[in-house]
Formats: C-alpha cells, sequence, structure tokens
C-alpha cells in the first residue's frame, strides 16, 4: 500500500511593499558591475577618452617646457633599457626605482625602433597611455561610487582636460603613474561585487602607488575608508587586514632592497636608504602657502594660472561633501576622495613645508570626483527625482530652469577660461630653445667623444645620442659638484670642463654647486637661444682661463 503525504497548503505571504525612494538620493542610477556591461558608459567613456588623448597629444613636444625632472627620470630609465644599472649615475635613493622602471618599459618599444627618438619630447607620448588609464579609471570610480553616469562624465572630463591637468600630464613625472596605480585602488576597493581577491588587489596597488612616487603614502587613510565603506560586514575584517598586509609586505621591499645592497644604513663608500630619507625631511621649506612671499604661495599661482577652476572648485567640493556627510548619500559615498582632498590639501598648507609644483597631480583626480559629486548634489537638491505630491507645475518648472539657468553660468564661466589655457598648451612653442641648443651641441663641436659639456638631464640624452660619452663627456650638471664618482674625473674641477648648457635650471641652481657657478663665470656664451629668463646660453670656457691645466 503506497502511502502518501497530504496537501500542505502553504501559508500566504503577504505582499511587500517596495521602499519608498529615498528623498536624500542623488538619483542615481546602480552602477554596473563591469563597465563593458553597460554599453550607455562605454560610449560615454570612449568619446571622451578620445578627445582627452586629441588634446593631451596634440603639440605634446613643444609644451609645456622641458624639466630636468622629466630628463632625470627619462635618462634613469635609459639606463636600465642599456643594463647600465638603476641609474645613469650613482643611484642614491632619491626615490623609489619602481618609476622609472616603469616608464623604461613605456618606451622600451621606441627606443628598440629608433634610438636617437629616446629624448624627452618624443617621449612623452609615452605619458599618454598612463594619462588615458587614468581617465578611464576616474569613470570607472565615479561610477562604482554610484554617480550618476553625467556626473561620473563630469568627473573625467575635469580630470582630463582641465590646463592644469593637460600641463601636468603631458610631462614624465612619477606622480602621474603613482595616480594611475592609486585609482587602480581605489576602483578595487570600491568594486561592486566585494571579493576579497578585490582588496588585496586594492593593497598591492596602492604600495605599487607608494613605491612609485612616496609622497603618495598620505592618501593611503582615504583608501581605507573607502575600502572600509564598501566592503561587506562579514567580511570587512578578513578585507582590510589582507589590503594592509599586502600594501606593508610590497612596501618593505624597498628597505629589504636596501639592506640585501647593504645600503640600508650610513657608512663609508656607498649611498643609503637612510640618508635619502634625511635628505627628503630636511630639505628647505618653501614657506607658508598663503604667504605672498613664499615659494609655495608662487606654486599655487602657478597652479591658479592655468585653472582656478578644478582646485578651488573642487576644494570647495570636499568641504560641502564633508559638511553635508551626515543627511547626504552622495557625500558619505564619495568619503574616500573628500578625505584625500582634505589630507592633501592640510599637508600642502603645513608652515614651513616644501612644496614641489607636481604635488598637485596626486590630488587631480580625488579634486574632479568631489567637484562632479558636489555638483551631483546640487543639482539633484534642485532637480529632484520626481515631484513632490501637491507641488505646482509651475514650481516643478521653476526648479528644471534653475537647473538650467546654474549650468549654462557655470559653463560660461568654465569654457572661457578653459579654452584660453588649452588653446596655449595646444599651439604655444616653448621648447624650440631646446631643441636649437641640442642641434647646435649635435653639428657645432667638432669632436664629441672628447668634449665635456654641463648640461641639465633635459637635454641630456639629446647629447648622448649625439655622441658624446654618457656621464663624463654629457655631465648631468649637479654631478660636478655632489658625485665622487664624477668630481674624481674631473682632478681641476671646473678647468676640466668645456662647455657650459646655461639653462634656465642651470642658472637657478648653480648658486649652490660651486664648480657650475665657477664654470658659468669663467665662460662666454658662444650660442644664445630664445630671450628673456627663459634663453639658453651655450657658454664655452675661456681658454686663458683654464690655462695649462689640460
Amino acid at each position: 500500500m503506497t502511502s502518501t503525504l497530504p496537501a500542505v497548503t502553504p501559508p500566504t505571504v503577504p505582499a511587500q511593499r517596495k521602499p519608498a525612494p529615498d528623498e536624500r538620493s542623488t538619483g542615481r542610477t546602480s552602477p554596473p558591475e563591469r563597465l563593458r556591461s553597460s554599453r550607455s558608459d562605454l560610449l560615454l567613456c570612449g568619446l571622451l577618452l578620445v578627445a582627452i588623448l586629441v588634446v593631451q597629444g596634440w603639440n605634446i613636444t613643444d609644451y609645456p617646457t622641458l624639466s630636468d625632472d622629466e630628463g632625470t627620470y627619462l635618462a634613469q630609465a635609459w639606463a636600465v633599457q642599456n643594463g647600465k644599472g638603476l641609474a645613469h649615475y650613482t643611484y642614491w635613493y632619491d626615490h623609489p626605482p619602481l618609476g622609472w622602471l616603469q616608464i623604461a618599459l613605456l618606451t622600451w618599444i621606441p627606443s628598440v625602433i629608433s634610438p636617437g627618438s629616446m629624448t624627452v619630447g618624443s617621449m612623452r607620448f609615452a605619458m599618454l597611455v598612463i594619462s588615458g588609464i587614468s581617465a578611464v579609471l576616474v569613470y570607472v570610480l565615479g561610477r562604482r561610487l554610484s554617480l550618476p553616469r553625467w556626473a561620473a562624465a563630469l568627473g573625467m572630463a575635469l580630470f582630463g582636460l582641465s590646463p592644469l591637468a593637460v600641463v601636468l600630464q603631458r610631462e614624465i613625472f612619477l606622480d602621474n603613474i603613482a595616480v594611475m596605480w592609486l585609482l587602480l585602488a581605489f576602483c578595487l576597493a570600491a568594486s561592486p561585487s566585494r571579493h576579497l581577491w578585490h582588496h588585496f588587489g586594492a593593497g598591492l596597488a596602492a604600495a605599487a602607488g607608494v613605491l612609485t612616487k612616496e609622497t603618495m603614502l598620505v592618501v593611503l587613510p582615504a583608501l581605507f575608508v573607502t575600502m572600509w565603506r564598501n566592503s561587506h560586514r562579514d567580511t570587512r575584517k578578513f578585507a582590510l587586514t589582507g589590503a594592509v598586509t599586502a600594501c606593508a609586505l610590497i612596501g618593505f621591499s624597498y628597505p629589504l632592497f636596501a639592506l640585501l645592497k647593504g645600503e640600508l644604513l650610513p657608512g663609508s663608500g656607498h649611498v643609503s636608504l637612510w640618508d635619502g630619507i634625511k635628505y627628503q625631511m630636511s630639505r628647505p621649506g618653501s614657506g607658508f602657502i598663503l604667504d605672498a612671499s613664499s615659494g609655495s604661495h608662487g606654486v599655487l599661482h602657478s597652479w591658479l594660472y592655468y585653472d582656478r577652476v578644478l582646485p578651488l572648485g573642487g576644494l570647495a567640493g570636499a568641504l560641502l561633501l564633508i559638511v553635508t556627510w551626515r543627511w547626504s548619500v552622495t557625500a558619505r559615498a564619495l568619503a574616500g576622495p573628500a578625505l584625500a582632498v582634505a589630507i592633501l590639501a592640510a599637508v600642502a598648507m603645513r608652515p614651513g613645508g616644501y612644496l614641489p609644483a607636481m604635488y598637485i597631480i596626486g590630488a587631480l583626480p580625488f579634486l574632479a570626483l568631489v567637484l562632479a559629486g558636489g555638483a551631483a548634489s546640487v543639482t539633484h537638491a534642485v532637480v529632484r527625482r520626481r515631484r513632490t505630491d501637491g507641488e505646482n507645475r509651475y514650481v516643478t518648472g521653476g526648479r528644471y530652469a534653475l537647473a538650467v539657468v546654474l549650468a549654462l553660468a557655470a559653463g560660461a564661466f568654465v569654457v572661457p577660461h578653459w579654452y584660453d589655457g588649452d588653446r596655449t598648451a595646444l599651439t604655444a612653442d616653448a621648447n624650440r630653445p631646446y631643441r636649437q641648443a641640442s642641434a647646435w651641441l649635435s653639428t657645432e663641436v667638432e669632436n664629441p667623444k672628447a668634449t665635456r659639456v654641463l648640461v641639465d638631464d633635459a637635454l641630456w640624452l639629446d647629447l648622448v645620442h649625439a655622441g658624446y660619452r654618457p656621464g663624463l663627456g654629457a655631465i648631468w650638471f649637479y654631478k660636478a659638484d655632489l658625485d665622487p664618482a664624477v668630481t674624481k674625473t674631473l682632478p681641476h674641477g671646473w678647468r676640466d670642463i668645456d662647455y657650459v648648457v646655461a639653462s634656465p635650471t642651470v642658472r637657478r641652481d648653480a648658486k649652490d654647486l660651486p664648480n657650475v657657478r665657477a664654470a658659468i663665470r669663467h665662460s662666454e656664451p658662444v650660442a644664445t637661444f630664445g630671450s628673456g629668463p627663459d634663453r639658453i646660453e651655450i657658454r664655452q670656457i675661456r681658454t686663458a682661463a683654464v690655462g695649462g691645466a689640460r
């Protein structure tokens, strides 16, 4: 006899009421788990990426003026490519070498195809790869932090098209590469899938950013906040512990490298990591940023000369998000970027600190995101997602009209300023004197292999390609006074030098370098390119001053 179970009527499940929309919501759409899953995001991001690459790539070799820092990093990358060690001179732990190892990788194929193209101007094109990746990551991060599509696009445009960003992101700076790694870390920390390996990956990417440019260390608390807010409550401890551990283990590889080389601590006959840290910590300060007579204020003025919208608007956006943190969904979502802006601003404003011109590069993506987030908050405050019950349609129309007026006013203020700044970047030729000096030294000096020239690093590789001996014939001017491996090859000091290429950098820093200062004083110009403070003089050491030393 077969038994059957009695039929059981399932209990009636009460209909669940859909949650009412959050009146404090930004009106955002849910971000896609992957960018490739949304055609709208792909199209919008792709169009902006093309615009950014065109604007940043057009006239990239001619503007801005070549800098000695660019030449230094590229020359060090050249040394890596050619098996000459970590630098073209003695590596002394100025920065971790990971930055120019990446530059060596980026420029490897062009240098193989055309070795003579390994110069600062032409190799700037490699930075377009970094700029493009970073711009896409800004968009992805904006969407993962729940910005509406238009606001994420605004953040990407602010980051890539601001005249300040165009100028700085063109240059071969370690900061640009470090920012790319930090943005990757933030994107992984804000991953909507919340996989543990994403958070471990965020720790690894953060360590890569710090080892590319150590100043990125101050942004890590903001990354921690982003990871805390976006990790799952049940796995948060594992995620944060894994990320911190991964970051620390990779970060400690740098002092371990110095330890294994016997260069962790000072000693006779070698450089040390400790001496490098002491140098960085003891650099003379550039003064308080709000003191009109200080060097830091001059740096601030140079930033605002190119663009006031992104630095000041981004800072205002960060303050708005911090103030409205308790009742604004956008403010809570952008807590990490807002904290990054606050930290970087506080460090820049410390009295007596040293403020380099490229410092703001680390803040650019976060300034762009918080400014876009602030715009999203204001827009939602004016234009709510739906009409309130009983609201007059004229009031609704007024709100939309106000939003349009605000958008037009912002555009009327921003577009003319950006147009002027970007037009300069796309049309000006600031590097003609450098090209002329390089051509003169390549054609007018009879025997480059037997000639010694003091030159800044912006032209160092030009001279190497022209036949001057690396390090001994083409001499980076700092090393003539500061590197024992070079000074011992100059037993008579400045008298053993044939030419000085007196660029603005050389003239500015010669006051602290006795050999360079004496070489300029005992030389006379044989060719001058450009005019005013930006001119480049090729000066030949006077034969009468040298006497019979050589």
